[in-house]
């Protein structure tokens, strides 16, 4: 029990050349794995540029189908607006009739009445728009962009390594000196 050997291979020759020759099977040539990885990397740049050629095609399509939806909504609108416009002179027409002939309202007093309920909702409607509208100036993507020093307002927002709020600096606006608040051709800059 005290000579503890190895198992031998069959055949009874040399261990150490027998798994030399193994290891030199086993372990492809320094050669062929460079060539592997040349093939695989090759296959993955293929792969990421038909990917971008897919991506490429699926955004025209996709653009074409906005552009021909947005034609025909903006069509479908138009009649919505005409529709619309016609279902309310109709709707007045018959307040008017109603406030003359069942209440004994004068028709001058009964087509001022109407005038000034179409105002009103004008009015209520044009705020409504305008209040609207401030949320396509994208704020937030402006300082964020200008804070990284991208746009015209990145002179007068806080660098990305500020701890100042760029809400707090573009509530300042506008800047405080000569020339502020105009770029560098003199135009005025829209604030932030």
């Amino acid at each position: 029990m005290g000579d503890e050997r190895p198992p031998q291979p069959p055949g009874g020759g040399d261990a150490g050349a027998g798994e030399e020759d193994a290891a030199a099977q086993a372990a492809p040539d320094l050669l062929e794995s460079l060539r592997q990885l040349g093939d695989t990397g090759r296959a993955g740049l293929g792969a990421a540029g038909d990917t971008a050629k897919a991506l490429r095609s699926l955004v025209a399509a996709d653009i074409s189908l906005a552009r021909s939806a947005l034609g025909r909504a903006l069509a479908l609108m138009g009649v919505a607006i005409a529709f619309g416009g016609s279902a309310w002179l109709l709707l007045m027409a018959t307040l008017i009739v109603f406030l003359s002939r069942t209440l004994g309202v004068p028709w001058s007093l009964a087509l001022l009445l109407t005038a000034l309920l179409s105002l009103a909702v004008t009015a209520w409607a044009g705020w409504q728009a305008v209040r609207y509208f401030e949320h396509t100036r994208m704020q937030a993507t402006r300082r964020q962009l200008a804070r990284l020093g991208i746009g015209e307002l990145a002179d007068v927002t806080p660098t990305p390594g500020s701890p100042e709020s760029a809400r707090e600096a573009a509530r300042r606006w506008p800047p405080e000196g000569p020339g502020a608040g105009k770029d560098e051709r003199g135009v005025d800059l829209t604030p932030p």
